[in-house]
């Protein structure tokens, strides 16, 4: 590697505290020796890790296990089901629609694979007009979070002339005339993107059949730029809500207004104290799922002029467990609940207030939850670590639970098995873990072990089906999932245990599952290695420089790594909440200055092997994170262990990446992983698995 470009070094003082930053010139993707050094930086990963003797045999038996259907969860319109679809054939999923009574194939309606020469499209979201007969879809490119809406009509499958651009994390709500859809829309953004900062949002009215130009304003805060904003159209079609949030904040804002009135927004929920999310509505009673006065969920109505929480009625009251999800079926809640990370599911009769639980076909998790008060039929995905996502049919009168879509995956499911183990961390806390692996595995303290995480933002990390995890765990390795503090796996609290001066408590969970492996006598930290992505980015880099005699090696996947300045790229300013503002206030900077990864490498340290990953086009998690955390590590090494840094290019934060790019991702990790922990041993059968809806273990 040759030597680092000499550029000034820039020296910020935060509160009274001297910081250089040597790498900041690694900021701006533009500059010809950022382009440079990125050329550089990849030719060396490639002379590494292609001269790996397992990669080979690593690649052909992903791109067996990746030949899987895809299935997601379909939307009742109309008389028809419309969903996502990937036969396994496909870089990505296509849109489908069916009759509901399930008589003949699905039709083909939009196909994101023929919309670009590589499969770097993806379709993102889609809205269904009421009548069944138009289908809003958002796609994005290259991985970016930036969206385009486009309409295809359901009888010709023909796009329409609509196209709306600058969207993000918005869904079309239709009006049920049919005649349009109300949507959110950010200005224009710069072209580098590293100074888009996705402020100023606006919800606009689009009437079908004309251009973007004539979309009508809605609603606008300019007084609160980092506003987002969430339109939907009541069920009844009477009413137009709008959720309010800042950034990922889990507190929000709730108003309303007529449909067809006035465009005058009646302030429901307006403290922003709480989560308050909309349920739904029965005349002008509004069903809100609020963490508020309970930390774990609960479910209240209230009337629509009397929105007062002395006006509350509480109609589902809080449980030991977090209560992660509920929606209308017909005269019923479904409720989902978070039990010790796997998910369960209740039947609330708002009829009489029982409650009926659903047993459901295995222990895993639930992927999308797609019911509304129009009928009594739920669909929902179902997935956990030996079992890719199949979908289900609940009837919430008769209580039935039947498959629809069957997903089976090209392994023996019979020769693996997941435990769930409990462990101290550092301050007595138990946490949970998943332990996925070979039935005859033996405890023999040398097994080949990933640990994964995510702890932050209130995200859950549940049983997932991973094709290349199950490669990893079929050659003899241990997958461990640790559901750390910070995540929602037991409510508010649990989330707020691992977040701003509570961060490291989510890295002392982490450094106490390895801990646990190697008592236990599942492996040792030679061959113990870690993996994580965006927070879990985070993650897995302080846990390396905290503990670096306790990883073998490490994957850090578009990793937030600069702590006192990720605020100022894109939509960081939207994570304040979460990590909080080194620059705005001393207290926050003295503990994220403490373990901010860009500012921990100790000089001559040998850190573990480490392989870093990013995306030339990721506009969440800017590359420039990354980057300087790989200089950092390269100009701070004894030359021990490699420091290796992989650009994906045309790709973005990982959504939406075609299957060929994660098939040579993969190939790459798990090559690495072979090299460096010894990740590679005799896989067992390989025949089919039995049915996803035959009741198992975890």
């Amino acid at each position: 590697m040759s030597k680092h470009q000499s550029f000034p070094v820039p020296v910020d003082d935060f509160h009274g505290v001297r910081v250089a930053d040597p790498f900041r010139w690694l900021e701006d993707p533009l500059l010809p020796e950022t382009k440079a050094w990125v050329a550089q930086q990849n030719a060396a990963t490639r002379e590494a890790l292609d001269v790996i003797p397992e990669r080979d045999e690593i690649r052909t038996r992903l791109e067996t296990l990746y030949q899987y259907p895809q299935y997601f969860a379909p939307v009742q319109v109309a008389g028809k089901l419309f969903f996502l679809q990937n036969d396994g054939s496909k870089n990505q999923p296509c849109l489908y629609v069916q009759d509901t009574d399930g008589q003949g194939q699905p039709r083909l309606l939009v196909d994101p694979n023929t919309m670009s020469d590589n499969a770097t499209v993806a379709l993102t979201q889609i809205s269904v007009r009421l009548d069944g007969t138009k289908v809003a879809y958002a796609t994005a490119q290259g991985g970016s979070d930036w969206q385009v809406i486009r309409v295809v009509d359901v009888e010709s499958g023909h796009d329409d002339s609509d196209f709306i651009e600058w969207c993000k994390f918005t869904k079309p709500a239709w009006h049920p005339d049919g005649t349009g859809f109300f949507y959110t829309r950010f200005p224009e953004r710069d072209e580098s993107g590293v100074k888009d900062q996705s402020q100023n949002a606006m919800v606009y009215w689009h009437k079908l059949g004309t251009s973007q130009d004539e979309d009508v304003l809605t609603y606008a805060r300019p007084d609160a730029p980092d506003f987002g904003f969430y339109p939907r159209v009541s069920d009844d079609g009477k009413y137009l809500f709008l959720h309010v949030a800042k950034g990922t904040d889990r507190e929000n804002r709730l108003y309303v207004r007529p449909l067809d009135g006035p465009n005058e927004w009646q302030p429901l929920l307006d403290e922003a104290d709480a989560k308050y999310t909309l349920v739904g509505n029965q005349g002008t009673t509004l069903y809100i799922h609020t963490d508020k006065d309970a930390p774990n969920g609960r479910v209240v109505a209230f009337e629509m002029d009397k929105p007062e929480v002395d006006h509350w009625r509480e109609v589902v009251p809080e449980t030991n467990f977090s209560l992660a999800d509920v929606e209308f079926a017909k005269d019923s809640l479904v409720l989902v609940y978070l039990r010790d990370a796997h998910h369960v599911v209740q039947l609330f009769r708002l009829t009489d207030g029982t409650r009926h639980d659903i047993e459901l076909p295995i222990v895993g998790s639930i992927t999308e939850l797609n019911c509304s008060s129009k009928n009594e039929m739920v669909y929902f995905g179902l997935t956990s670590f030996l079992y890719p996502v199949s979908v289900f049919t609940l009837d919430t009168g008769s209580q039935n639970v039947s498959v629809l879509f069957d997903a089976s995956a090209k392994f023996n499911v019979t020769s693996y098995i997941t435990d769930q183990v409990f462990y101290e961390s550092k301050d007595g806390t138990k946490v949970p873990m998943f332990l996925t692996y070979r039935r005859d595995l033996v405890r023999n303290g040398d097994n080949p072990t990933l640990i994964t995480g995510y702890g932050g933002f209130n995200i859950s990390r549940t049983p997932a089906f991973s094709p290349a995890a199950l490669r990893f765990v079929e050659s003899g390795g241990i997958y461990a999932l640790a559901n750390l503090r910070g995540g929602s796996e037991y409510g508010e609290s649990w989330h707020r245990a691992g977040m701003l001066e509570n961060k490291q408590n989510v890295f002392d969970d982490f450094h106490s599952a390895a801990e646990y492996l190697v008592r236990e006598g599942y492996t040792r930290p030679r061959r113990t290695a870690i993996i994580g992505g965006s927070n879990g980015g985070l993650l897995v880099a302080a846990s390396m420089l905290q503990r670096p005699e306790l990883y073998g090696a490490v994957i850090c996947q578009v990793p937030v790594i600069d702590m006192l300045r990720y605020h100022r790229f894109t939509v960081g300013r939207y994570w304040v909440g979460e990590y909080g503002n080194a620059e705005t206030s001393k207290e926050q900077f003295e503990f994220m200055y403490k373990y901010s990864p860009l500012h921990n490498v100790v000089q001559n340290r040998v850190y573990p092997p480490i392989l870093i990953t990013t995306a030339d086009s990721d506009d969440r998690v800017v590359p420039s994170h990354p980057y300087k955390f790989t200089a950092t590590l390269q100009a701070a090494s004894p030359g021990v262990n490699p420091v290796l840094l992989r650009v994906e290019t045309e790709a973005g934060h990982g959504a939406g990446k075609p299957i060929s790019k994660i098939i040579d991702e993969q190939t790459d990790i798990y090559a690495f992983l072979a090299q460096t922990i010894g990740a590679d041993h005799q896989p067992a059968s390989q025949s089919s698995q039995q049915p996803p809806h035959q009741k198992t273990v975890l």
